[in-house]
Order: structure tokens, then C-alpha cells, then sequence
């Protein structure tokens, strides 16, 4: 599971071999400084795996409550088509410490309670029908949203400075499909070359292109809402039309309403 493991250096205790192995696998410094003004989120790796019958989450690091959480090796959890929505999640305990460490411990679940508290992290959500295949290989952008029998990811918060960020995989499906259409807007150009180069992107250069490419105003808006309106933006490309979406050639704006 992962776990926040520190030792304990302090006066007049006793060196310990263990001590110092930690000190050795897990520069804690750095990293501690490195991601200080991150948000709590995934920040690499936790890809999460379908298997037959189970949900297999691979080894990544996520961030929670400003402390850095690793997972080393592999977790397989058991999942079962109940028709209901679920969500699989990292749930967080509270910290334990004796004479020599400071450990908090999480374990991972599969909750069909989809709020997300103060003490978790999702990783998916899936809604299966009995007798139907849990899938994960995705058809179009539109499919990751698709409600019954796919691994939905629009949910999950990756961590990045400021504000909590989209999945790489959202992004990077949206930079495949816009590339086959092959729109001759710069802006779709670029927009796509970030995602494919970056892994995650912040937050806010997804809302300005967003915002500027459909002629919307700038506020908050949730993971679903930019996928919605990704999507939008993919429907209007036609293939090396270029322009701007919601905008005539040559003539008066148009205004989109949701």
C-alpha cells in the first residue's frame, strides 16, 4: 500500500542501520521541496490496470494532506459487476509513531460511496453490468465519459503547482484525436503538441485554451465540464479549416450557450 515512513533523528537516540537505509532509498528532502507547492494528487505513476477480475494499481507516488505517499510494488483489488457506480480509492489513516518512526499508512478500496472525503484519493471509477467486460480501451475522446462497463478517469485529481490537474490519459486522448483530424488552427496545434510532451498540464493552460477556442468566459470549471467542452472543440474540427470555434469567417461572433 503506500505508506509515509520517516525515522526519527534526534539527540541521544541510537543510529539505527534501518534509519539509515531510509534515508538512502527515499531522498526526502528534495522531493519534500521539490513538490512543496503541489496540490494533493497523483503525481506519477498509480496507473490503474484492468484485469480479469481485478483492478491492478501499478507504482507511482501521490501527494495527501502535503505528505508524500509511495507505492513500490503492484496492488491487485478485486472488483465485481454490481450495475452501481463504484469508485476505487486510496484511503488514508492517520499517523502512528513509536520511539524510532513516523509512519502513515493508507489502504486501497473500491467504495460505492463516490463522494471523495478529506481522508481519500480516487484512482477510477466504473459503473459494470453483470456479464458485461470492464474496458479500458478507450474508442474516442467522447468514450471516457461513457457511463457503463469503461474505466472512468475524469474524476481523479493528478497534482501540479497550484491547482489539481486532469489524467494524462484524458489529455493524451485528446491530443491523438485532434491530431487525425488534423485541424489547421495553431491553437489546436500547440494545444496538442503540450499534451503529448508534457504528461500533465497545469490547469489553467487547459482553461485558457479552452476558454479562448470556444469564446467562453473564465471561471472554475469541473473535470466533467472541460471534457464536455474538449469535446466540443473536437466536434467542430473538420480538418485543416483553421478559425475559431463559435466564430463565423469573416463575420459577427457567434455565441455558444450551454
Amino acid at each position: 500500500m503506500f505508506n509515509h515512513i520517516a525515522p526519527k533523528f534526534e539527540k541521544g537516540r541510537i543510529l539505527k542501520t534501518a534509519m539509515l537505509e531510509n534515508l538512502r532509498d527515499f531522498p526526502r528532502e528534495f522531493v519534500d521541496v521539490y513538490y512543496h507547492e503541489y496540490t494533493d494528487g497523483i503525481i506519477s505513476g498509480a496507473h490503474v490496470e484492468v484485469g480479469a477480475d481485478s483492478l491492478i494499481v501499478h507504482p507511482g507516488i501521490v501527494k495527501h494532506q502535503g505528505r508524500l505517499y509511495l507505492l513500490k510494488d503492484a496492488v491487485s483489488i478485486k472488483y465485481r459487476a454490481t450495475g452501481r457506480e463504484a469508485a476505487l480509492k486510496v484511503r488514508f489513516h492517520a499517523g502512528d509513531e513509536d520511539s524510532d518512526w513516523r509512519t502513515y499508512r493508507s489502504e486501497i478500496v473500491i467504495d460505492e460511496q463516490l463522494e471523495v472525503a478529506d481522508s481519500e484519493l480516487e484512482l477510477c471509477r466504473f459503473k459494470l453490468k453483470e456479464g458485461a467486460r470492464l474496458r479500458q480501451d478507450y474508442q474516442g475522446f467522447r468514450d471516457l465519459a461513457t457511463e457503463f462497463n469503461t474505466v472512468n478517469v475524469l474524476h481523479v485529481r493528478y497534482a501540479a503547482y497550484g491547482k489539481s490537474t486532469l489524467s494524462p490519459v484524458i489529455l493524451r486522448c485528446f491530443a491523438e484525436e485532434m491530431t487525425r483530424k488534423g485541424s489547421g488552427d495553431p491553437q489546436d496545434f500547440m494545444f496538442a503538441m503540450m499534451c503529448m510532451n508534457e504528461g500533465t498540464l497545469a490547469r489553467d493552460v487547459i482553461l485558457h485554451y479552452m476558454t479562448s477556442r470556444l469564446g467562453m468566459s473564465s471561471r472554475e470549471y469541473t473535470n466533467v465540464e472541460i471534457h464536455k467542452y474538449l469535446s466540443r472543440i473536437l466536434d467542430g474540427v473538420r480538418g485543416g479549416g483553421g478559425g475559431r470555434l463559435g466564430m463565423t469567417p469573416g463575420g459577427s461572433q457567434r455565441v455558444i450557450v450551454d
